[in-house]
């Protein structure tokens, strides 16, 4: 569900910016910033490294890209 929601302009500039270089639309930057600000939230002693690399390994989970780990394979 999509709704119309005003923005600062700043904050929109800002989310350009970081939008190309993630190769994000600005919308999906935005949504991005706010998933993770809700997390880091949630999660007051996560550091927004861990946080990242939480959702890499949920998106990693979801495409499939999973092994089993074999205790003392490593």
């Amino acid at each position: 569900m999509g709704i119309t929601v005003n923005l600062d302009s700043d904050l929109v500039k800002i989310a350009q910016t970081y939008s190309i270089a993630e190769s994000r639309s600005v919308p999906k930057q935005i949504e991005h910033w706010a998933k993770v600000g809700r997390i880091a939230e949630e999660n007051p002693d996560l550091s927004y490294s861990a946080i990242k690399e939480i959702l890499i390994g949920l998106a990693d989970l979801q495409a499939g890209n999973v092994e089993e780990y074999i205790p003392g394979s490593l």
